[in-house]
């Protein structure tokens, strides 16, 4: 299970997250820019502390401003995939890959180097690479870390069409394969209805967890 029981003011509205749900497949965040979408991630991620709070991740407590726990980012196993690709441009993207790795075992990064189709560009510059080929480097680089929880914000936002279907195809690889839990903030509700079966509506602050059908998808 995830726990989020989470109360902060903020400069225009009080952020308010009271929200239990099942340690699997994909969550979207979804609502207006500005409505604290990402302050939502930021708090899980350690990067935000919030005035009053508990986060629970798979039994593991990350934050309990009640008990005075506030574990550290780098203590809370967590991956944190962004809009843009944040690589090293000097590394190869093997060493993108291995940075941050607990073990750097071989045959942890050949099975999600073939999971993400990247295996042929390991010995390659990053600067020489697509958008969509950067982004799928920074979920590998997010998945070797082995994380109990994978935040993703818009991680296709920077992407042109034809790369974004690509990635969400990846996606739902790793939705059906890792187990790993993600919380994937997004604009695009074709998006969240094809990758998850609930979503957390952020409305100027206040979150609610609903079934994916109540989100509706505009009109073409």
């Amino acid at each position: 299970m995830i726990e989020l029981s989470i109360s902060h003011p903020l400069k225009h509205f009080a952020f308010s997250a009271d929200l239990q749900f099942e340690a699997k497949g994909a969550i979207s965040i979804f609502g207006k820019s500005g409505c604290g979408k990402t302050t939502l991630l930021n708090f899980i991620a350690g990067k935000q502390k919030p005035k009053k709070g508990r986060i629970i991740v798979r039994k593991h407590t990350l934050l309990d401003t009640e008990k005075r726990i506030n574990l550290p980012p780098h203590k809370r196993n967590i991956g944190y995939v962004f809009q843009e690709a944040t690589l090293f441009p000097h590394y190869s993207v093997m060493g993108n890959l291995k940075y941050g790795m607990k073990q750097k075992k071989m045959g942890k990064i050949e099975a999600i180097a073939d999971l993400l189709d990247i295996s042929h560009l390991l010995n390659e510059r990053v600067a020489h690479l697509s958008g969509g080929e950067k982004q799928r480097i920074a979920i590998g680089r997010a998945l070797l870390r082995e994380p109990q929880i994978l935040l993703m914000d818009e991680p296709l936002a920077a992407l042109d069409a034809v790369r974004k279907e690509e990635i969400l195809q990846y996606l739902e690889r790793i939705i059906d394969s890792t187990g790993i839990p993600i919380l994937y903030v997004t604009h695009n509700a074709k998006e969240a209805h094809r990758l998850s079966t609930q979503f957390i509506h952020v409305v100027d602050g206040i979150a609610a967890l609903k079934p994916i059908k109540e989100l509706p998808i505009p009109a073409v």
